[in-house]
């Protein structure tokens, strides 16, 4: 059996991939090296495989949950099918000249 105070940080959770999760949330672009010794200052060890495969986790989230949200938008504007909508998006986009164009006259309707 594990003991009590094995492996906590300094907040006492015990969970060094919350406290990875925290100190990227805060500073996304923040190098490995960087966050490694962030943490060692702070008490808690962690190896750089650890904060890879926690940031690669926290980018499948945002891949997931940007899907979720382009089909929700698809749903609200009454398409069923989302792969119809992004064909429709693409044609529009060929329309205007690319999507680059398309992006810029977007941003003028949202003003």
């Amino acid at each position: 059996m594990a003991k009590a105070g094995a492996g906590q940080n300094e907040s006492g959770s015990g969970n060094k991939s919350a406290a990875i999760r925290a100190l990227l949330t805060e500073n996304p672009k923040m190098p490995v090296r960087e966050v490694v010794a962030t943490l060692a200052g702070r008490g808690v060890k962690v190896r750089p495989n650890l904060v890879y495969f926690v940031k690669g986790r926290m980018k499948t989230s945002q891949r997931r949950q940007q899907r979720r949200q382009a089909a929700g938008v698809g749903q609200r504007a009454g398409e069923v099918n989302p792969v119809a909508l992004v064909r429709k998006v693409k044609a529009l986009a060929e329309e205007v000249g690319g999507i680059k164009n398309l992006k810029q006259l977007v941003d003028l309707l949202a003003e």
